[in-house]
């Protein structure tokens, strides 16, 4: 695929923040803008990038963190505007937010909770940040999204796939465009039944810590509804390079599929060993040999190279997607970067946009007026199609993509390819659902 230089385009949008005569709460009225944490003084405003830099995820991180560069510079006006001439709202202006200039500051998560709550904190004392973004953890996630609502800032999640995120471990502050644990499992299932039938015996390998947990809940519940059987589930260390291990018992457990419920560079190097102990060839129980990835991206794929081919898993959004949004949002990125944006690096600049559009809409950055304005807000032309951020647990509803890696690829980029589109129909969930028991949402918490 090339990239071409953009023309700029309906960068300058206007839209009325509400109408004449409509009784506004307190924390929207004009008097009602300070007495909050950082309330942005003078003419900028300051949000917190927290990425992984090093760790298992740090190719997530560094795409992230393009992205979310790519957002500042549209929403101060720079660029093409990206998604910004996509997006259903017309809240956004390209002259920052609410007027002011958006600056940043980055952190080093360390795919690790504390230096991830360390790293934030720091943003929010040090440097003044009205609101927290990222990360490519759910553990992570989880830990710094407890942080902003002691705080009393805006947490816009990154990469977040546990169901704890917007389940159990939910915060009135927070908010995840990203799909989760209990949607991959929905999604992927009748396109593994359809593939592989219903006479399956599964052994997870699962990463230990609470998007592993979720994830192999998911997965294990959908598959057996379906007639699978577990044969085995077993934990593997978060920090684990060498599977070998792991791999060996596979073999002698009569499972004639491996589910990795793994991600980033874990992913990556458990898939190499169960390819060099050559479970693939393997004919088990009359059946060929079968490997699921619940969790895929294109920056794993390339990583793991040929031995993704024909492997299944589900994404949260690819770059060969040919709605409006995505290809402005490819375009835009590819330009600046020379290559196509991973699903990361969309969550993220996405994140950052409906944070802005939030502030924009409510005319103030008081986070309890960016919760009430993000609450049930239903949006399109962000690349995922019609989208509901819905205001019961703070999760977003859409499409789900099920891919597979690819047999003929055209180039380093062209990895996966999507075979199924599952409607938003089918991965929705009532919020009391049993893989999101406990937890609350709590109250807005606006901070000082």
């Amino acid at each position: 695929m090339s990239f071409s230089n953009p023309t700029r385009r309906g960068l300058i949008k206007t839209g009325a923040v509400a109408s004449a005569g409509l009784a506004l709460p307190t924390y929207l009225r004009a008097d009602g803008h300070a007495g909050f944490t950082n309330a942005p003084q003078g003419s900028t405003v300051t949000l917190g990038f927290n990425v992984p830099q090093s760790g298992p995820y740090a190719d997530e991180g560094a795409d992230e963190l393009r992205a979310y560069e790519l957002a500042v510079e549209h929403l101060n006006g720079g660029g093409d505007g990206g998604l910004m001439n996509t997006f259903s709202s017309d809240a956004l202006k390209g002259n920052g937010i609410l007027g002011k200039k958006v600056e940043y500051v980055t952190g080093d998560t360390q795919t690790k909770s504390d230096a991830a709550r360390a790293s934030a904190k720091s943003m929010i004392e040090k440097d003044g940040a009205v609101m927290v973004t990222g990360g490519s953890s759910s553990g992570v996630a989880v830990a710094v999204q407890a942080l902003c609502q002691e705080a009393g800032v805006i947490f816009m999640a990154g990469l977040t796939h546990s169901n704890d995120t917007t389940g159990k471990d939910k915060r009135a502050n927070g908010f995840r465009h990203f799909f989760n644990s209990y949607m991959s499992g929905a999604a992927l299932a009748p396109v593994l039944a359809a593939n592989y039938g219903t006479d399956r015996k599964a052994y997870h390998l699962t990463a230990d810590y609470n998007w592993g947990y979720t994830t192999e809940e998911a997965v294990r519940s959908s598959t057996e509804a379906m007639g699978w059987e577990t044969v085995a589930a077993v934990k593997t260390p978060l920090t684990q390079t060498d599977f070998s291990a792991y791999i060996a018992p596979v073999l002698q457990s009569g499972a004639d599929v491996l589910v990795l419920n793994h991600y980033g560079g874990n992913m990556v190097n458990s898939l190499t060993n169960a390819v060099q102990f050559g479970l693939r060839d393997k004919l088990v129980n009359d059946k060929n040999f079968e490997i699921v990835v619940p969790l895929y991206s294109r920056l794993m794929a390339k990583g793991a190279g040929a031995n993704v081919k024909g492997i299944f898993g589900s994404t949260n959004w690819h770059w060969s997607l040919q709605d409006e949004g995505s290809k402005a949002f490819v375009k835009s990125f590819g330009t600046k970067y020379g290559f196509p944006p991973s699903q990361a690096a969309h969550t993220c600049y996405v994140q950052a946009l409906l944070y802005a559009d939030a502030v924009e809409r409510a005319g103030s950055f008081n986070p309890c007026a960016v919760v009430e304005a993000l609450e049930d807000f239903e949006f399109d032309g962000m690349g995922n199609g019609k989208t509901l951020y819905r205001g019961a647990d703070h999760q977003c509803f859409k499409d789900v993509l099920v891919v597979k890696g690819k047999e003929n690829p055209t180039s380093e980029f062209d990895l996966l390819e999507i075979v199924e589109v599952t409607p938003v129909e089918q991965v929705t969930y009532d919020p009391d659902h049993p893989q999101m028991a406990g937890g609350s949402l709590g109250s807005c918490n606006p901070g000082a």
